[in-house]
């Protein structure tokens, strides 16, 4: 497990979960639909079903269902790249991202039918691509476009220290990986702020804020991927 996490690796993971945060406030405030996780739309899925809007539940599961093959296609992306090491699977999948987070704007911004299920499609794929092709950074796996699994894992790993029976050394350096817990947390958090703000101020044409950072993140990555 690495004890070390080099900053350009740490600068991409907290740009990462800063998009996801962002894309996840968005188009809640947009569409009413989380497009970066299952679980909240499993909740508003339910909620819909025992109010009878069957509209609303058949939005919240193609949320889900379209951000699960996201991580799906992911997946498959890997396998065939394996063989091709200058096609790196990230900047593939962060160029494709930034076109369906783009699509998704335009497409609700210019009013095209059915266009708030074009945009909780496009980005619920999107988010799931991200989730899927980025799950590990400093050794231990992450995720960019929800908190839940890795706050309880934080969470976890501190009281395991304190109810052990051997005691932490004083003035022992600080965890890295938990400092990027708190890092990709925190970045979340900020970026859901960002998002919801820049929805709120621009409507859909906020979103391309996060296309925006994505295509500037990039560059970061290939960096990343030529130290290796």
């Amino acid at each position: 497990m690495a004890t070390n996490i080099r900053a350009t690796d740490a600068w991409l993971t907290f740009g990462l979960a800063f998009v996801g945060g962002y894309g996840d406030a968005a188009s809640f405030v947009l569409a009413k639909t989380f497009t970066g996780h299952v679980t909240g739309n499993l909740v508003l899925g339910a909620i819909a079903v025992a109010a009878h809007n069957w509209r609303a539940m058949l939005g919240h599961v193609s949320a889900m269902v379209t951000f699960l093959i996201g991580v799906f296609l992911s997946a498959l992306i890997v396998r065939p790249l394996k063989s091709w090491p200058s096609w790196p699977l990230l900047p593939m999948v962060l160029g494709i991202e930034v076109i369906l987070i783009v699509g998704a704007s335009l497409a609700l911004a210019s009013q095209v039918a059915h266009g708030i299920a074009i945009f909780v499609s496009f980005v619920s794929l999107a988010l799931g691509l991200q989730n899927g092709a980025f799950r590990r950074a400093g050794g231990i796996s992450v995720h960019t476009t929800y908190l839940t699994g890795m706050i309880t894992s934080l969470i976890s790993t501190e009281a395991e220290k304190y109810t052990s029976e051997t005691a932490p050394a004083p003035g022992k350096t600080p965890d890295p990986q938990i400092a990027l817990l708190c890092g990709i947390w925190i970045a979340f958090v900020v970026g859901a702020g960002t998002g919801a703000a820049m929805v709120l101020r621009f409507r859909a044409l906020g979103m391309l804020g996060a296309a925006l950072l994505l295509i500037a993140l990039i560059p970061r990555d290939s960096k990343a991927a030529q130290s290796k």
